[in-house]
């Protein structure tokens, strides 16, 4: 693993949820890449913390498939085949479009608003080939429409299994072909937002997320074998 450069230290009461916190950051942003091992001493020089709350954040995060545990050799983040990866996909693919669904339920205009913002900053971005931009701003429409949705339970399963692919889906290099249809694709889940209708943007939410498969494939097997 890359050397990670000392930040701020945590000072809450519940240290390890904390460190599983900076933890999933640092692997969803790809700081902390596929097959990296864990160097605890590194990490607890970071957060300026004992190595008792980072093993328990360590075990945290490997219920939740982000890392693995090797036996008497510590930790390191999980990798993922070509088959987990297809079926993460169909299963995101399913969440976004229930999220878009309910979001047309309880979406308020200020929301929509706030989200057209993003998408107008992104169009800018995608128009002056800024991909950090582009990324940046994509991401939090897909989170906003999430977030829309009301619905705890969608968000926090969306947000466990989403994080583990999150860095190859918002880096993913796309063809201009490609590039361009996201954002027509963007242009209307805006439309079906303001009109409130859920089935139609359920249905492009799947059909969006699945047309990403093949790009997030060719980016995450490339950051594997980097």
């Amino acid at each position: 693993m890359n050397k990670i450069e000392p930040g701020i230290g945590i000072s809450r009461r519940y240290l390890h949820d904390e460190v599983a916190d900076r933890m999933r950051e640092l692997i969803r942003t790809g700081e902390m890449e596929p097959k990296a091992r864990i160097n605890e001493g590194e990490l607890t020089e970071r957060f300026g913390i004992s190595r008792t709350p980072l093993r328990e954040a360590i075990k945290i995060l490997a219920t939740e498939g982000l890392l693995e545990l090797l036996p008497n050799r510590g930790a390191r983040v999980a990798s993922i085949s070509d088959a987990e990866l297809e079926e993460m996909m169909e299963v995101i693919a399913g969440l976004e479009a229930t999220a878009g669904d309910l979001a047309c339920r309880t979406i308020t205009d200020a929301d929509i608003d706030a989200l057209v913002v993003d998408h107008e900053a992104m169009v800018e971005a995608w128009k002056t080939g800024d991909e950090a931009g582009y990324f940046s701003h994509n991401r939090r429409i897909h989170e906003g429409i999430m977030a829309a949705s009301r619905n705890t339970i969608l968000a926090n399963i969306y947000e466990s299994l989403s994080g583990r692919i999150q860095r190859s889906r918002y880096s993913a290099h796309q063809t201009p072909e490609q590039w361009a249809r996201a954002v027509s694709e963007h242009e209307r889940m805006i439309e079906l937002l303001r009109a409130r209708d859920g089935a139609a943007l359920a249905v492009l939410m799947r059909e969006h997320i699945r047309g990403k498969k093949s790009v997030i494939a060719a980016n995450y097997g490339a950051a594997e074998t980097a």
